[in-house]
């Protein structure tokens, strides 16, 4: 039973989990409860004043909370979860339960869901863990990915797309003269918000993935007008149609904790909302705060990994830098056994992961996790002529501000020592 309730149940009985015991303000106010709790690594519940559902966040704000939650204890048994799901060759199958028994009509309106506006620079109120499940018109199979939603009116939202798999649904739609349909899932177990964060190749359906990160058959209701496959336990379901109307979407304080810029998005009409017939959690993501770096970074430290372990034997650890927002900067530190590594290391990780826009590769004596040894490992292991990496104008993020609408320059630093005269670059022991 993959419920959020019943990871929050469990967080509960070891003490992660904090209770605001007052309504909150949608605007503004609910930050900065979202703000401490990330800060202590908590679990906070909450309320909005305008709705009645009960709020989380926080869910998996540490590396520790997500462990738990995929039932591991280190990094490799997490990396080799995700891609074993990734390369699993015949798809899941799913237990089916009827929609009606585990959802009713919701008997409020869209601004009586808790959607939040976070900074005051921000467009709007948004809803930012929203799961969009879309059939692909090209393929027998469904799409599931994660996008931000912002709050225009009762009966409508506007939603960012990047250019990856939902997008292509949305424009080979609008090319048949059709809105896509879709279903928006909120409140749902954080394996599901993780596999629909992963983004597996084109007609893979995203949910299929939950068994392998978890340990038994997803359960999936279909919805009652346009027959979309959703989690069985989630808060809120959404059925809706994103239309080809555009609409100013933004500010929005992304994962860098900047704005990102306004743009032209399509407006999602909202034809009918569903509240679950238990007490799920409707899960509001900090933008830029740990749930929001973890599933949105996580798969993306995973592909290095793999990438990296394809190229060389001995990598030992990947982490993408809470102060790159887990998505810019790598940290990678390998068992070097000939000289050229460092690069090969830094190559892997670039193609794994476009957004990136620096990597540090390092010596297995150092710890990525530990920003004094990498330091150390640039200051005594680097000489920029022969250890640095630039590429010129190549794709990087949107999101970073420097790139020219995502064209950017990347460095990759090979702070490892010289094979042949490692001995030499050995802190002493103590």
């Amino acid at each position: 039973m993959y419920s959020l309730a019943k990871v929050i149940e469990a967080q509960v009985s070891r003490g992660y989990v904090e209770i605001v015991d007052k309504r909150l303000s949608p605007d503004l106010e609910a930050t900065k409860y979202l703000v401490r709790a990330d800060e202590t690594g908590s679990t906070v519940l909450f309320r909005v004043s305008n709705s009645d559902l009960d709020c989380v966040s926080g869910v998996i704000n540490t590396r520790k909370k997500l462990y738990e939650v995929l039932g591991v204890s280190s990094d490799e048994e997490a990396y080799a979860k995700l891609s074993k799901a990734l390369n699993k060759e015949t798809p899941s199958s799913f237990k089916t339960v009827e929609f009606g028994e585990q959802y009713k009509p919701f008997d409020g309106s869209l601004s009586s869901i808790p959607a939040v506006k976070f900074y005051k620079v921000d467009g709007g109120r948004y809803i930012t863990s929203s799961i969009v499940i879309a059939r692909t018109p090209d393929l027998d199979s469904y799409n599931a990915s994660i996008h931000r939603l912002m709050f225009i009116d009762e009966h409508s939202v506007a939603i960012r797309i990047v250019p990856r798999h939902l997008y292509r649904i949305y424009e080979l739609n609008k090319k048949m003269g059709k809105d896509t349909e879709v279903a928006v899932v909120i409140g749902a177990h954080p394996l599901v918000e993780l596999a629909s964060s992963i983004s597996p190749p084109y007609g893979v359906f995203e949910l299929e993935l939950v068994e392998q990160l978890g340990d038994h058959s997803l359960e999936v209701a279909y919805t009652p007008r346009y027959g979309l496959p959703v989690p069985a336990y989630a808060s809120v379901v959404i059925e809706g149609r994103i239309t080809e109307n555009l609409v100013r979407e933004g500010p929005f304080v992304d994962i860098l904790r900047l704005p990102d810029r306004v743009r032209d998005q399509p407006v999602l009409v909202i034809d009918q909302i569903y509240v679950s017939r238990d007490r799920e959690f409707f899960h509001v993501v900090l933008p830029g705060g740990g749930d929001h770096v973890m599933l949105m970074g996580f798969p993306r430290e995973a592909a290095i990994w793999e990438a990296v372990r394809r190229a060389l034997p001995g990598v030992r650890k990947v982490r993408l830098t809470r102060g790159g927002g887990m998505w810019l900067h790598a940290i990678i530190s390998i068992s070097k056994e000939a000289e050229g590594d460092g690069k090969t290391a830094i190559m892997a990780a670039f193609a794994a992961h476009p957004s990136l826009k620096h990597v540090v590769v390092v010596d297995e004596d150092i710890d990525p996790d530990n920003p004094q040894e990498v330091e150390w490992a640039i200051a005594t292991r680097l000489q920029a002529s022969r250890g640095l990496v630039l590429i010129r104008d190549a794709r990087g993020s949107t999101l970073d501000p420097s790139s020219d609408d995502g064209v950017t320059d990347k460095v990759g630093v090979d702070a490892t020592a010289p094979v042949r005269r490692r001995e030499l670059f050995r802190r002493p022991e103590d």
